[in-house]
């Protein structure tokens, strides 16, 4: 089991910026692939962004250039840097674990979520 608790949510204005960080614990953090994925109500969750074992990243288009997700294996966190914010940004976003449990197969589990409110 992983446990992951997100930290960093909140309210600003469009162009602004936020940071978002969660926390993981129970696992080998270095085992698992990290990300963040996002959901506004009525819609279906979207993946934001991940972060491989090896430290590879990806970024769904929207927020190319925008936002930057890391990860401290030393300190079992991932956060993801938020800058100029749209009012499109906002909804619940969730930290997600992707962890190796042995070969072929993989475990995920999910963060309770925190709200990003972009405003115009």
């Amino acid at each position: 089991q992983v446990q992951l608790v997100e930290s960093g949510g909140g309210s600003v204005q469009a162009g602004g910026s936020l940071g978002l960080s969660c926390a993981a614990s129970g696992r080998t953090f270095s085992n698992c692939a990290m990300g963040w994925y996002r959901q506004v109500p009525g819609q279906e969750r979207e993946m934001v962004s991940s972060i491989s074992r090896m430290g590879t990243t990806t970024y769904v288009d929207s927020v190319k250039g925008r936002f930057t997700i890391s990860r401290d294996n030393s300190r079992n966190t991932v956060s993801l840097q938020m800058n100029s914010l749209r009012t499109e940004d906002t909804a619940v976003y969730y930290c997600t674990a992707n962890c190796f449990e042995k070969v072929g197969t993989y475990s995920r589990y999910w963060g309770q979520g925190t709200q990003v409110t972009v405003s115009s």
